[in-house]
């Protein structure tokens, strides 16, 4: 079976709280591992999405809607839907580990080097479709 779920894959997230949300794959686990024997994924994505900004807004208004809130997370493939998009996310390979996930504080560090690297790429005007909400 052909590996769908390479790191910079752009997924869409099925089952539970971030079920609708876009996500990007930073490393795969097709065997699984010792505590977690199934295939899965560890992933970044964004929980809220930037809001609309206009001309005649501020700059402060404007920095404000333009935050990104981010999520990473361990999902199992089965509830994972594999999109054809690719984002290429050198910045991100480092700061998300399988060891991530064991200590809060370390959690929260990965987490926000993840909300600089997506603020900065929406910003640039980089991938503009995977800050936007999917609409159903």
């Amino acid at each position: 079976m052909p590996k769908v779920y390479k790191p910079g894959k752009v997924a869409i997230v099925l089952q539970g709280r971030q079920a609708g949300k876009k996500v990007v794959v930073i490393k795969q686990l097709d065997e699984g591992t010792k505590e977690r024997p199934y295939p899965h994924a560890i992933v970044a994505g964004i929980e809220r999405y930037p809001r609309k900004v206009t001309r005649t807004m501020g700059a402060k208004k404007l920095q404000r809607r333009s935050r990104v809130k981010p999520f990473i997370k361990v999902i199992n493939y089965s509830h994972l839907f594999p999109t054809r998009y690719a984002l290429e996310l050198e910045s991100l390979k480092g700061s998300v580990a399988t060891e991530t996930f064991k200590e809060p504080s370390q959690r929260e560090d990965a987490r926000k080097s993840i909300k600089k690297v997506f603020e900065e790429r929406y910003q640039t005007g980089k991938n503009k479709w995977f800050f936007q909400p999917l609409r159903f």
